[in-house]
């Protein structure tokens, strides 16, 4: 398809996992069977998945060793020490305490902290963050930078949040109503852009003189200082542990999904500075998720979680993984499909009111483009557009939608090589040369809470 170079992986493939190609009626009846909701489709149905990044990578063989090595001790395990440790060394907070994932660390950090008509500013928070704090009746606040919602800009740093308007909000709400502020990084939900560490030094500076406490959602911190490192003078020569712990000396804690960047399947945890509050989150840690050494997960999955934390910051995976997005960025824009700019770390992002004009915002295009590529070619990806940020304004009772109608492509950690991407690509291509003849959909059924996983559509026309 292109002359374009692609990335040289820099590790060798030991084990191999069969995937097959359903044919088209197969994929026709997957979809129907499934609500036109690609989530419902069975993952033997779907050829190239990248519906996420999260608990989809492959573990190296030193994280597979560790997996023999668990301790399943229920109390105190010496997995459980060894995973501290780890955790501790890449993000400088003294208190660590695992859970099963990501989503089980915001609960319980945001049930300690957070009250009904709170106020938890962020860039942009991604879905399960923002439902965890609206289901405690509390407003999840997206401060991001203008040059965020631009996907044509090439400003390097389009995670960081808008400082003027935290400042602005603390002013018109006071302290006592923001129990907190998150920054994510990278930032998920616009683009997979990174935060620059001058914005993560102002917004510290600024919840300090608030006296208010300030975390990372820190699910792709090493993507993050990878480009710091790239891309943010005066850290060129630094390595990406030391980037890494820079960042995180500006915060009082963090919570993590471990199946982003520790490369493992399964497991999260939550790291503060604080003792009373470490105290207040095992509490709640115990009642729902388990001991406070284990937090869910086997010791066998804390010692794939140490071992990873180790891999990530690895220089040579990290420019291989954001190298990877950026081809798959090039084969898309050199076959006229618009994507969101600069490619992130994570994934690529498709502009999909760009490539179907022709079907409004209430029809969700970026849905229907979700739909159209597993129809086309067996590949699985998620909207991130007017389904998972959509609402409907409480007084008027209209739709309001995200300022960015996109489909990630989020691409699994060590799993496909540069042969899928270029599948990927070509699909993309084809469904471009005949987009007029795609349809939008309707919502025929969806759940109160993060509606994407479980609606149910059917094609309008």
């Amino acid at each position: 398809m292109s002359d374009i170079r692609p990335p040289v992986e820099p590790f060798r493939i030991k084990t191999v996992e069969p995937v097959r190609l359903p044919s088209r009626a197969a994929r026709e009846q997957a979809l129907r069977k499934a609500g036109f909701n690609v989530f419902g489709i069975p993952a033997e149905k779907v050829f190239i998945d990248l519906l996420t990044d999260s608990g989809t990578g492959a573990m190296s063989d030193s994280q597979w060793a560790g997996i023999m090595r668990g301790d399943e001790s229920y109390a105190g395990a010496r997995s459980f020490f060894r995973f501290e440790k780890a955790v501790r060394n890449v993000f400088g907070f003294e208190h660590v305490i695992p859970t099963h994932q990501g989503r089980a660390a915001e609960r319980i950090l945001f049930e300690a902290l957070v009250k009904k008509s709170d106020f938890v500013p962020s860039n942009i928070h991604f879905d399960t963050t923002r439902a965890n704090i609206e289901v405690r009746e509390a407003r999840a606040v997206d401060l991001v930078i203008e040059e965020a919602y631009d996907p044509d800009s090439d400003y390097p740093f389009k995670g960081d949040m808008d400082v003027s308007k935290l400042e602005k909000l603390i002013a018109a709400k006071g302290k006592s109503r923001i129990p907190l502020v998150m920054l994510t990084v990278t930032n998920n939900s616009g683009g997979g852009q990174p935060v620059s560490m001058a914005n993560i030094r102002k917004v510290s500076a600024v919840c300090r003189a608030a006296g208010i406490p300030f975390f990372f959602d820190a699910c792709r911190f090493a993507e993050n200082a990878w480009f710091i490192k790239r891309r943010e003078k005066g850290y060129a020569r630094k390595s990406v542990a030391a980037i890494a712990r820079e960042m995180f000396s500006c915060a009082d804690g963090a919570t993590m999904s471990a199946k982003k960047d520790a490369l493992v399947n399964i497991g999260g945890f939550m790291t503060v500075a604080d003792g009373e509050l470490a105290k207040r989150l095992k509490t709640i840690l115990i009642i729902g998720e388990g001991f406070y050494t284990y937090g869910g997960l086997a010791g066998r999955d804390l010692e794939a979680i140490a071992q990873g934390l180790a891999e990530v910051v690895e220089e040579d995976y990290l420019e291989h993984r954001t190298a990877q997005a950026a081809y798959l960025g090039a084969l898309l824009g050199e076959a006229g499909v618009p994507y969101f700019k600069p490619t992130g770390g994570h994934a690529v992002y498709l502009l999909a009111d760009r490539m179907l004009p022709h079907i409004p915002r209430e029809e969700y295009p970026a849905w229907a483009l979700s739909v159209a590529l597993y129809r086309e070619a067996a590949v699985r990806a998620v909207e991130i557009g007017g389904v998972m940020f959509g609402r409907k304004d409480p007084k008027t009772g209209k739709s309001v939608f995200p300022k960015l109608e996109m489909v990630r492509l989020a691409l699994p950690r060590r799993v496909y090589t540069a042969a899928h991407l270029a599948y990927v690509a070509e699909a993309l291509a084809a469904i471009g040369r005949r987009r007029d003849g795609l349809r939008g959909l309707r919502i025929v059924d969806e759940p109160r809470f993060l509606r994407h996983f479980t609606a149910r559509f059917e094609e309008i026309g």
